[in-house]
């Protein structure tokens, strides 16, 4: 029961739901005997997102201005209060969701322990409302929505002086409640009587039947008794689900032919058997739609391109789907929803309607990771060229997260034009789902410099800068060389690389030859006992400090030189020397001076410790990870590392 009377309006956004809502007001209230926290749960499809969004339109301050309030039951609407933080958690990581809660607060944290500790000591209890916790993460096999609670929404809850809302999974529900004393969390399961609204489903049956808010002129939908009834009838055998109804709705309206509205026992019951109802009523076989809709099923993030939808289709089939797809929006249009990107040119992208959509379809499949494999395998057949710069963005940016699910990513991670090319936010996420030992050298190097490549939101180019020195660092210089082949003007070279601990100061300088020209060279600052190192001072043996010596340009070990020999450049070299250096703590600039413009810009996950800049463009660099030495190229303002 929904505990409404006729006396007040129904929420406009929502029409019911009376009950939830007055849990909900009582919670935002800090009511007497309310929880701190509550956990909204229910099946995919039960509409507690919808719930929400109305919930929160009553908290927004602006937005509440537009709700008839004083027609409303009192006890639904909570009182006018700052609107709650709200960090929806779609498509993002768990430490996202805690850094945009940092943000709205303003907390000056370090670290996400940091975060609990501050929001603990503002001066006044926060309130914290967290929707979409099923729809988290960037890559959908991930498990994010887990990480989700166990490392953000679970120490909220835990934080007394946060009031916390989430919107999530029963099955997280349960996990999240079981860690808090009792009478501490509420929650409310939509599928339970005690939060269904029968009388809103059958609200909402009559506002998408009614040719007032957009459906066709039909016998059922024109006349308010048949409207009615049918509506009653769709809600009945809906049970508790608002999508059920929706969908019910969509495919009679769809496909209005051979629709009987005094057939009760042809409305769906579940998604799966709206599903197999439509297929049969149009006189094709619900296996057919089902691999149709395979490809939505298993996409990531917004959906897949319309133009990829016949080639996924036909993969995940086993057979050509080019008929089917060709007249299939009959068939498939009441459960997808198209959306264009005027980002990406124009494009279309398909979708499914709802999440508890792809559920049914993928519990149907024979074999999830045999159906991702075959999606992989066409979404590498649809690189041109195997060019992943001409690849279409979705194959590009997703490949990942089907590779993963079909447990094939390492294999894939062999690419430097994937790494360069590909959005690093989905890509590591991906990468950090496969254990760390099944990951060979090239991806252990790209997930070291992935933070580095989302913190910057880096371009392409700046990608294949940050990974070319980072190959090389690694030991990796195949990869570094192949990098440079992909067609980018990189804004360097790196020459070489050396892991050693300690650097503390570096100095160019050249060797004079009797036999030639001078020899470039690096000379580093190290702690005694160095491997390799000649120690400095009056006293060798009791010198604290030592130096390397390195070629510059090739990093041949010079160990034997005599420092005192070494020429440092003059400051008029370095003046009249074309490019100049700027230094801070995690940063570097070389820029032109002539044209007074940053040709190249570095940064380090780990501080600068040292630099100096060769007249000729060679930085030499120190961090706690070592030393290396890059050739720069003056080219437009780049950053990397």
């Amino acid at each position: 029961m929904t505990g409404s009377t006729e006396d007040y309006a129904p929420h406009p956004h929502i029409g019911g739901r009376a009950a939830a809502l007055r849990a909900l007001a009582a919670w935002r209230a800090a009511a007497p005997g309310a929880p701190r926290v509550v956990a909204l749960t229910g099946s995919s499809g039960s509409g507690r997102s919808r719930l929400l969004t109305g919930f929160l339109m009553l908290c927004e301050p602006e937005f509440r201005k537009r709700l008839p309030l004083d027609e409303m039951d009192p006890s639904t609407v909570p009182p006018e209060l700052p609107a709650p933080a709200v960090p929806a958690a779609d498509g993002l990581t768990a430490a996202q969701v805690l850094w945009l809660l940092a943000d709205h607060y303003e907390l000056n944290a370090a670290g996400t322990e940091d975060v609990y500790a501050e929001l603990a000591a503002l001066d006044e209890p926060v309130t914290v409302v967290v929707p979409d916790v099923d729809r988290a993460g960037p890559v959908r096999a991930t498990g994010e929505p887990a990480r989700l609670v166990r490392e953000v929404l679970a120490p909220l809850a835990a934080t007394e002086t946060v009031r916390l809302l989430a919107e999530l999974p029963r099955p997280l529900a349960a996990e999240l409640a079981a860690g808090l004393p009792p009478g501490a969390v509420q929650i409310i399961d939509l599928d339970e009587s005690e939060w269904a609204d029968p009388e809103g489903l059958v609200l909402h049956a009559q506002a998408v039947l009614d040719p007032g808010f957009g459906a066709p002129e039909l016998p059922f939908t024109v006349d308010p008794a048949a409207r009615l009834a049918l509506a009653a009838a769709v809600a009945r055998r809906a049970g508790t689900s608002p999508l059920v109804v929706q969908l019910a709705v969509n495919c009679a309206l769809m496909a209005p032919e051979g629709f009987d509205p005094a057939d009760e026992s042809r409305l769906p019951t579940s998604v799966g058997e709206a599903l197999d109802l439509h297929a049969r009523r149009l006189g094709a076989d619900p296996r057919t739609l089902r691999l149709m809709l395979a490809p939505l099923a298993l996409a990531e993030a917004d959906g897949i391109p319309v133009h990829l939808w016949e080639r996924l289709a036909s993969a995940v089939a086993g057979q050509d789907m080019s008929q089917a797809i060709a007249g299939g929006m009959l068939l498939a249009g009441p459960f997808v929803q198209p959306e264009g990107q005027e980002e990406d040119g124009g494009r279309t992208l398909l979708r499914l309607l709802h999440p508890a959509i792809g559920d049914a379809v993928r519990a149907g499949l024979p074999n999830v990771r045999a159906a991702q494999t075959q999606i992989a395998m066409a979404l590498l057949e649809a690189v041109p060229e195997q060019d992943w710069s001409k690849a279409d963005p979705y194959v590009r940016d997703h490949i990942s997260g089907h590779t993963l699910e079909a447990g094939l990513l390492p294999q894939l991670l062999t690419d430097p034009g994937l790494f360069v090319h590909a959005d690093p936010v989905p890509l590591r996420a991906a990468i950090e789902a496969v254990p760390v030992e099944a990951l060979g050298a090239p991806a252990r190097t790209y997930l070291r410099t992935a933070p580095l490549l989302t913190r910057t939101q880096a371009p392409a180019v700046l990608r294949a800068a940050l990974l070319e020195t980072a190959f090389v660092e690694d030991g990796l210089p195949e990869y570094a060389d192949a990098v440079h082949r992909l067609g980018l003007e990189l804004p360097w070279r790196t020459l070489w690389s050396l892991p050693v601990a300690g650097v503390s100061a570096v100095t160019v300088g050249s060797l004079p030859s009797p036999d030639g020209p001078a020899t470039p060279v690096a000379v580093l600052a190290v702690p005694a006992g160095t491997p390799g190192a000649r120690p400095i001072g009056e006293s060798e043996e009791a010198s604290s400090s030592a130096v390397l010596v390195r070629g510059l340009v090739q990093p041949d070990d010079l160990g034997g030189t005599d420092p005192a020999r070494i020429l440092r450049p003059s400051e008029e070299e370095r003046t009249a020397a074309p490019l100049g250096l700027s230094r801070g703590a995690d940063y570097l600039r070389v820029w032109d001076r002539a044209r007074e413009e940053v040709v190249a810009a570095l940064i380090s996950d780990t501080p600068f410790t040292a630099a100096d800049l060769s007249p000729d463009g060679i930085l030499l660099l120190a961090t706690e990870r070592g030393a290396k030495a890059l050739r720069i190229h003056p080219t437009d303002a780049t950053l990397a590392s």
